[in-house]
């Protein structure tokens, strides 16, 4: 299946591309060329293959829980724009009521 030079300009501008001629002649290729790679992958009898969302085992690597030493408020606060007692100044994001 080769796409049409209006789906190409459609999916562009959904994607917000602003693409030369040359540019949409090689994604023209290039997606028609992705297409039938799916299409052919369509094909597979993969009834017997269960539905993974990952293909390899995954498990949390957890740290022990130590308490260990901070950098002191003095460093923290080194390269903050404004500070008061030890604290970040910031402006208000939300009004109070």
């Amino acid at each position: 299946m080769r796409l049409s030079r209006e789906i190409v300009d459609h999916v562009a501008m959904l994607a917000r591309l602003g693409l030369t001629e040359e540019e949409r002649e090689r994604m023209r290729e290039q997606l028609s060329l992705i297409l039938e790679h799916v299409s052919r992958i369509q094909e597979l009898d993969t009834e017997a293959i269960p539905p993974t969302a990952q293909v390899i085992a995954l498990q949390n690597v957890w740290r022990d829980d130590e308490i260990r030493p901070s950098l002191p408020v003095e460093a923290v606060l080194a390269n903050a724009p404004e500070s008061e007692d030890g604290f970040f100044r910031v402006h208000a994001v939300l009004e109070q009521s």
